[in-house]
């Protein structure tokens, strides 16, 4: 399903795939509104597909989004392949479309964002990803017509 032929509204999450750790987030589409969900720790793609598989069941959403690893010129990250094939997994386990969106600089503007509520450097370490994912997510909602 084309990003353009979604519903007016329904749940949507988004990950922000790490080596140990992925963040996630949930946000509705009718508001265009995202937030942290939860910072999912997992050793291999099968028991984070496992983690993910428990957030489908319990969030239903009609729309899933992966954060895609980009260097700042544009050139496909390393961790980029490893993202495009979890987002394959996702969709293809879960029956629910997926996209992909730009990542670039996300764990930053996320840093910022804790910063910015009195969370600072080590204290960052487990809500970094997930805030990362609402930023994700918040691009995609951007991205919307």
């Amino acid at each position: 399903m084309p990003e353009n032929a979604l519903p007016a509204s329904g749940t949507v999450l988004a990950f922000d795939l790490g080596g140990r750790r992925t963040g996630a987030a949930v946000g509705e589409l009718s508001l265009g509104t995202a937030h942290p969900l939860a910072t999912l720790e997992a050793r291999t793609e099968e028991h984070l597909l496992a983690r993910v598989g428990a957030l489908v069941r319990e969030w239903t959403p009609i729309h899933l989004v992966v954060g895609l690893p980009l260097h700042m010129d544009g050139r496909a990250h390393p961790l980029a392949k490893h993202c495009r094939r979890f987002a394959a997994r996702l969709g293809e386990r879960f029956q629910v479309p997926v996209s992909l969106v730009d990542e670039r600089l996300s764990s930053h503007e996320a840093s910022l964002a804790l910063a910015d509520a009195g969370i600072r450097g080590r204290r960052q370490k487990g809500l970094l990803d997930q805030v990362s994912a609402q930023v994700i997510l918040e691009s995609f909602f951007a991205q919307r017509p």
